[in-house]
């Protein structure tokens, strides 16, 4: 299992699939594989395996070879992202900003992937890969430790078995699944993660796992900065997302008891 070429693959496919949506959004003509891979400057090859991928996925759909427009399941999942405490993320990210000027992110996890659900509106710049969708490591993130937070030894062990740690992540990386239970063993003790330049040089980022109501941990919710600006508050941003994610996490609670209810009048 080779994580950074999977990883490589979903983070193209939704390039593909945003900029399919972009084109049916703003009613600009839309692509088929050659004007995709021309637009994306990648290789028409790889455009032509991932679309069909897509298509299997429902992300994407084309009617006789004709060009992509999204599927059915890319508007199921747009719904998902404008309901509940993914909605509310936004306002608790834009006051950990506020409060700490730090970025701040809310991400879940999909197997060793991390998967950026939402970020704060000074978490990227202009042509940063920093937008909805971006993947990264779970072994080499705070977002990604917070996910396993209740993985043991085993656990991670067998969720990290082939996994190539060689060139990915910065100078704090881990390099084996026991480092990354060691690092989990460290944070659980005092309540939080901190990564210390595990994936980029010269970044330090803080996280929390965001529960369920049944305990079950729904995703994370990090800061992202410099030591010094992580460091000289470090109980104080823990404190902060610690509460922002127990908001979140309850409001995901009322949203699957309003469903319930909205299903019983069905």
């Amino acid at each position: 299992m080779d994580s950074s070429s999977e990883a490589s693959s979903m983070a193209q496919g939704l390039r593909i699939v945003r900029l399919v949506a972009d084109r049916e959004k703003w009613g600009r003509r839309l692509l088929g594989v050659s004007q995709l891979a021309a637009e994306l400057e990648m290789e028409q090859s790889r455009v032509s395996r991932l679309t069909q991928e897509l298509c299997e996925l429902g992300l994407l759909e084309r009617v006789e070879r004709g060009p992509f427009r999204t599927g059915p399941r890319f508007f199921g999942l747009a719904a998902a992202l404008n309901t509940g405490w993914v909605r509310e993320s936004r306002s608790e990210l834009e006051a950990l900003v506020a409060s700490f000027g730090l970025r701040a992110r809310v991400s879940v996890r999909e197997g060793f992937r991390v998967i950026l659900l939402r970020a704060s509106s000074n978490d990227a710049v202009p042509g940063s890969f920093v937008k909805p969708g971006m993947v990264t490591p779970v072994w080499c993130t705070g977002s990604g430790r917070a996910l396993l937070w209740d993985h043991g030894t085993p656990a991670v062990e067998a969720l990290l078995e082939g996994v190539n740690f060689i060139g990915v992540g910065g100078p704090g990386a881990a390099h084996s699944p026991q480092e990354v239970a060691e690092l989990l063993d460290r944070d659980r003790a005092r309540g939080f993660i901190l990564a210390e330049e595990e994936f980029e040089h010269g970044v330090y980022e803080l996280a929390v796992p965001v529960r369920r109501a049944d305990g079950s941990i729904l995703a994370a919710l990090s800061v992202l900065g410099g030591r010094a600006e992580i460091e000289s508050g470090t109980d104080d941003i823990a404190a902060a997302l610690t509460a922002a994610g127990q908001r979140l996490g309850s409001n995901d609670g009322r949203a699957r008891e309003n469903d319930g209810r909205k299903g019983l009048a069905g």
